[in-house]
């Protein structure tokens, strides 16, 4: 792309912080949104957008273009995954909710094949944007079918949408908010400083040749997927609470293991660690959101994790470069189980947090 656009290629950057800026401003309004359309709307509404934005790439020739397509891509994924996490920690299981999130992992492996498969074929990347752009359309088909389901789960829903949205400032003051924001800004910088950083290591700092690094590096994400395959059953023998627990623990391991010094296979391993260990804490932390805050609260919450999850995706691998370039990319699994002993603290700050506040309002009700 960069050389058919004539830009340099630390220009993709440029196009990522785009989209993630759109997608931390439309998860901060997902309450707003969600209190007034509801979430089938927003989602099918979103989903469109995405899908023109795609689009919108397919027919690009210049970066500039290509970065104005970013925006509604951005602003589109924000609010439908805001939405669609709040829906689903309402209504569902947390079984249900580690199958939603095994369904990006399938996702994540599948773009980056439609694209190597459209280019094995002679075609342009263009066409690969297209393809993508086409299942997103029928996609937007399907959901706007569905629309009426969606209405007839929102008039039983216990959510008041005639309530006002919650500002930031509100939000913010709630007891754990914070502490479940600097969660999902650590998971975040985890799961994405591994995904963009685990082949560099196992190159650089572990010899491996470049074909090794490249596919052993996506072991990663076949642990988070295969991991919260798995842990969707999980939930019916532990708590939410017990998973999170469990899974940081399993990160910290896997980082340490990365650790040890001219083993590949060890570093391999751990990076696999590190994927399962990622497996139940985003799914979980999300669905507990409403048994913590409250119904009325967790549209709002669930905005604000997502954006901070944005802000971890969009700042942490980039810090990391920084050390990397002053240091070395050797530091990656210290790097990675400083941000999962931070994690790890914050959700114990929270639990405590919000099981203060249940008392009191326990106290106050009785």
């Amino acid at each position: 792309m960069y050389s058919d656009l004539e830009v340099p290629v630390g220009y993709a950057g440029l196009i990522s912080m785009v989209i993630a800026g759109g997608t931390i401003v439309s998860s901060l309004n997902s309450d707003r949104l969600t209190r007034r359309l509801g979430t089938g709307v927003v989602t099918v509404g979103s989903v469109a957008m995405t899908a023109v934005a795609l689009g919108g790439f397919s027919i690009s020739h210049t970066f500039g273009v290509l970065l104005l397509w970013a925006i509604p891509y951005g602003l589109g994924a924000g609010s439908v995954d805001a939405a669609l996490n709040n829906y689903v920690a309402l209504h569902y299981k947390s079984a249900h909710m580690s199958w939603l999130h095994c369904m990006w992992g399938v996702g994540t492996m599948s773009g980056p094949y439609i694209m190597g498969f459209v280019l094995a074929k002679g075609m342009t990347w263009n066409t690969g944007y297209l393809a993508i752009a086409l299942i997103q359309v029928v996609l937007t088909a399907i959901l706007l079918r569905s629309l009426p389901r969606w209405r007839q789960r929102r008039q039983v829903q216990d959510v008041d949408a005639d309530a006002g949205p919650l500002t930031l400032r509100q939000v913010v003051a709630i007891p754990g908010a914070r502490a479940v924001m600097v969660c999902f800004l650590c998971y975040c910088g985890i799961e994405s400083t591994t995904g963009l950083w685990a082949s560099t290591f196992l190159k650089l700092a572990r010899g491996a040749t470049p074909e090794t690094a490249a596919t052993f590096g996506a072991l990663f994400y076949i642990g988070i997927t295969l991991g919260r395959a798995a842990c969707g059953f999980l939930t019916y023998l532990v708590s939410d609470e017990t998973l999170i627990r469990g899974g940081t623990i399993i990160i910290a391991a896997g980082s340490l293991l990365v650790v040890i010094p001219d083993f590949t296979a060890a570093a391999i391993a751990g990076f696999v660690l590190v994927g399962i260990g990622c497996a139940p804490v985003y799914p979980c932390i999300i669905h507990s959101t409403p048994a913590r805050f409250g119904a009325q609260r967790s549209q709002a919450i669930i905005g604000v994790e997502m954006a901070a999850a944005y802000v971890g995706t969009l700042a942490l691998p980039p810090l990391f470069g920084l050390i990397a370039e002053h240091a070395s990319t050797a530091v990656l699994p210290a790097y990675l189980f400083a941000l999962a002993v931070v994690m790890g603290v914050m959700h114990e700050r929270l639990i405590r947090a919000t099981r203060v506040r249940s008392t009191r309002a326990r106290v106050a009700g009785e």
